[in-house]
């Protein structure tokens, strides 16, 4: 009976994995915050255990997806590493609060979250819907008729009274420095600082989130990226994906050293389908338009989050 019910179990875990890989390989985060409670409602595992699990089976997902987009040159080792490393102290300190919260709460709270998340989802689809599209380089070249040519004759006329004028003409003293440019670079130095103390703050945010929940928080990374260091959003969904496999990392490490007991043989089948789920990912949405994979995730998501809080709420009150 119990390798029938382990059989169902593996079997349910695949399409799972499936679709949250998918989703992470597509669109750079948002499939992995679908994990616990694929983990908790699907595969019947404890919430604090599907946290952990689930940065386990997120991370090593991420690490898979950032290889696609690695070889397309859309990763940012450097910047993507800093952000990570600069989360690691927020998924620390994330996975020793969530140790200590009761799983009820733990699971109303992670709706909330898939709540945020497909409300920052519906805002960029919303920015990305009223994004004007540019003019082709042919019709703008139609829009603009060639300027005609000048007549050689009065080029070098003017050319001759050009030269005479120079040579009667003093040097020209030579430029003098402007003081405004110590403000300038002041100012810039200041912005310099902004800038770093924003990124430091997204990125422990970011780590606190994975500590906490065992999500990627790909849905807090990619807009970051894009407004903290200006990465355009293909960039931005390649480089996320390096970030959630270092801030999976430092998570795991820690709940790992609180002795979590976890079912590895369905970990592992879920994290292959995952696997798959991810390397398929950038076939999807080369096909499939972005629009309407925005769209059909985010309401997924709020009929997860319902759902949890539906089961989720009553055991607090």
């Amino acid at each position: 009976m119990r390798v029938g019910r382990s059989s169902l179990l593996a079997v349910i875990a695949i399409p799972a994995g499936l679709l949250i890989g998918l989703s992470l390989g597509a669109m750079g985060g948002g499939g992995s915050i679908l994990t616990v409670p694929a983990l908790v409602y699907l595969l019947h595992q404890r919430p604090h255990a599907a946290t952990t699990a689930s940065l386990l089976i997120v991370g090593i997902t991420a690490l898979a997806g950032m290889a696609a987009h690695w070889g397309a040159g859309r990763v940012r080792a450097v910047q993507g590493i800093t952000f990570g490393v600069l989360g690691v102290a927020g998924a620390y300190a994330g996975s020793r609060l969530s140790a200590s919260i009761r799983p009820a709460l733990l699971l109303t709270l992670f709706a909330g979250l898939m709540l945020v998340a497909a409300a920052a989802m519906l805002r960029r689809r919303r920015h990305a819907a009223g994004e004007p599209a540019p003019a082709p380089a042919a019709e703008a070249s139609r829009a603009v008729p060639p300027a005609a040519g000048p007549d050689p004759g009065a080029v070098t006329a003017l050319a001759a009274r050009t030269r005479a004028a120079t040579l009667d003409r003093p040097a020209p003293a030579a430029p003098q420095p402007r003081p405004a440019g110590a403000a300038r670079g002041r100012r810039s130095g200041a912005a310099a600082v902004r800038r770093a103390l924003k990124v430091a703050a997204a990125a422990t945010g970011v780590g606190l989130l994975t500590g906490f929940f065992g999500v990627g928080g790909g849905f807090v990374i990619v807009p970051a990226l894009v407004l903290a260091l200006g990465f355009d959003m293909p960039i931005a969904v390649g480089t996320s994906l390096l970030v959630i496999s270092v801030n999976s990392a430092a998570a795991l490490v820690a709940r790992l050293g609180e002795g979590a007991a976890l079912d590895w043989p369905l970990i592992g089948v879920f994290t292959v389908a995952a696997l798959a789920g991810a390397l398929g990912g950038n076939r999807v949405a080369s096909r499939v338009s972005a629009s309407r994979l925005t769209a059909a995730f985010t309401a997924l998501l709020i009929a997860v989050a319902a759902y949890t809080l539906s089961r989720s709420l009553p055991a607090l009150l």
